[in-house]
């Protein structure tokens, strides 16, 4: 059991603590501008789209994005309406990491590391922050490299052909493996980057694969969720919308999954490759899909959540 729990949870703590780094970096470089796109350029939802894909490219994270339109909202910054283009982009921008990864750079690791730690030393916020985001991606190469040695005990044991056989459908079995590992590790990228490393081992089919990063969708949707209890109605919409977007994407594309896998392989030779442009694909194609539909679907979730609902903030009992 030490074999697989002290690589995983190695691999893991090395990956999300690189992603963080990146976060950091970023933020640090980007200064307070991050906020201020999201209320300057999110008048109509193409433009809030592009201003979702930009921030999440540079937060390197769905979640925290998804988290500070949550929040912008509850404080009457934002509009509803506003974050459905932002949520739409996050989807989009979140890939960057995985495609990152895909081009097999981790050989570089240790100099990334190393460059980034001289950068941070210096005296100028620039090089401070941007050490910080190079240091970053050697620690989430590295991560990845650690959660690979997990593929020789587990095919050794067998526990995922185990499971895959007595989940009932591989693909609706993969899905929710998606969906649990994301929601529980917080981050859809280290997930996406785990299953990377399993598909290009060996141990899972390409269809599965694809599966799994269907269900990560569904999983990061969950740190929304949790963001928004206590707050007001209009904030509830915005996690409910990411919610409602990413399941209906997930219950489209589903059916198709054999078909996204043959695609996949035409794409590119390196499996880890593949997996990554499934995920960048299926994200496009959902929020291209989704953007005309925006307005409307603003409306449908409002009704959803409607207007003199009952909203309960903790500890304070007060209706709105």
């Amino acid at each position: 059991m030490k074999e697989i729990l002290i690589p995983f949870a190695t691999g893991l703590a090395v990956f999300l603590f690189g992603m963080q780094l990146i976060r950091i970096g970023l933020g640090i470089l980007a200064g307070d501008r991050l906020e201020s796109l999201l209320l300057r350029f999110t008048r109509t939802p193409t433009r809030g789209m592009l201003t979702g894909l930009l921030v999440t490219s540079l937060l390197q994270s769905s979640s925290a994005v998804t988290v500070l339109s949550i929040g912008l909202v509850d404080a009457g910054i934002l509009t509803f309406p506003q974050t459905i283009g932002i949520i739409l982009g996050t989807n989009v921008g979140t890939t960057v990491t995985t495609e990152i990864l895909a081009l097999k750079i981790e050989d570089f690791a240790l100099p990334m590391l190393l460059v980034g730690g001289f950068m941070h030393l210096l005296p100028w916020k620039g090089f401070k922050g941007a050490g910080l985001a190079v240091a970053g991606f050697g620690c989430i190469f590295l991560g990845m490299e650690a959660m690979q040695w997990l593929s020789i005990p587990l095919k050794e044991r067998g526990w995922i052909h185990w499971i895959l056989e007595r989940g009932g459908d591989p693909v609706w079995t993969g899905i929710a493996a998606g969906t649990l590992l994301t929601a529980v590790i917080q981050s859809s990228s280290a997930a996406v980057a785990m299953t990377m490393g399993f598909y290009s081992s060996g141990l899972l089919s390409l269809p599965v694969a694809v599966a799994i990063v269907l269900g990560s969708n569904v999983g990061t949707c969950v740190t929304g969720l949790i963001a928004a209890i206590g707050t007001g109605r209009s904030a509830k919409q915005v996690a409910v919308a990411h919610l409602i977007l990413n399941v209906v994407g997930v219950l489209l594309f589903a059916p198709v999954v054999h078909w996204i896998a043959d695609a996949a392989r035409l794409l590119d030779s390196d499996p880890a490759a593949q997996v990554a442009h499934v995920q960048t694909l299926f994200n496009i194609l959902c929020s291209l899909v989704a953007l005309p539909f925006a307005r409307p679907f603003a409306q449908l979730v409002t009704a959803l959540v409607p207007d003199g609902v009952i909203v309960w903030r903790i500890g304070k009992g007060r209706k709105r």
